[in-house]
């Protein structure tokens, strides 16, 4: 589903504001705040400038689960991805992952990022660092011609090579008017869970990419709630994502100011 170049610049307009929605996270995101204030004084920003939640009341593939209730995922250290915003207080050290996507003018923008509480762990530093390097490696990489399992490798190659896992369960995807379409970017070559087609970047097309780094190993499980999903040894996890376009000389972050 390739974009035309005003549609791009739609998605662009969604994406500025994503950029800012993530900008307030970081400014929020201190000691002794909850993930709820976060959530809705983000919702408070999207308000204002009259774009949807695409989070908000997003529905479960699993039966009997509630739709997502908040407009952004907030996930803690050993949270994953799809934590559930609640009265739960940041502390020092944590690590905390903050997911959202909006639409504006039915066009949508996809973006997340991992921030440290005050003073983490080496160890904690350095995955978020790592996690972020995969995207921006992953970034660079995105021309014209280059088939995704090219990039793919590398992502994955990167974690590795640094004692990190990949998380396998979770991938990258096509995002227009819609926020999940065709094709799946998975960070690396694997069928695991997600069976996919190797494609090929094309000028037009616009992706989420996002990479997902475990501290130690790749199993994750989901909780009772449905949505949450956390590690399964307890060990802390990084997500990155932008919402990429390819031009002729590469990939254009949309989701920036």
């Amino acid at each position: 589903m390739l974009k035309t170049p005003h549609e791009i610049d739609c998605m662009r307009e969604a994406g500025k504001v994503q950029a800012k929605a993530l900008q307030l996270c970081r400014e929020l995101a201190v000691p002794g705040i909850t993930t709820k204030e976060i959530d809705l004084a983000v919702e408070a920003l999207y308000t204002k400038h009259n774009v949807t939640p695409v989070c908000k009341d997003y529905p479960s593939h699993r039966p009997g689960i509630k739709p997502f209730p908040a407009c952004m995922c907030i996930s803690v250290n050993d949270e994953v991805v799809h934590g559930i915003p609640s009265q739960r207080k940041l502390c020092e050290g944590d690590l905390v992952k903050f997911d959202t996507t909006c639409k504006l003018n039915n066009w949508c923008a996809d973006a997340a990022i991992t921030i440290p509480i005050g003073k983490v762990s080496e160890a904690k530093a350095k995955l978020l660092r790592i996690t972020k390097e995969a995207l921006d490696l992953a970034i660079s990489e995105m021309v014209i011609g280059k088939k995704w399992s090219e990039i793919a490798v590398k992502i994955g190659r990167y974690a590795y090579s640094n004692n990190f896992s990949v998380v396998q369960e979770y991938a990258g995807h096509g995002i227009g008017q819609n926020m999940h379409e065709e094709p799946v970017a998975p960070n690396q070559v694997s069928t695991k869970k997600k069976p996919w087609q190797n494609f090929t970047l094309q000028e037009g097309l616009v992706l989420a990419i996002e990479p997902i780094f475990n501290m130690g190993s790749a199993k994750i499980r989901t909780l009772s709630d449905g949505w949450t999903a956390v590690t399964e040894d307890g060990l802390a996890s990084a997500h990155f994502e932008h919402t990429l376009a390819i031009g002729k000389d590469g990939a254009m972050v949309i989701t920036q100011l």
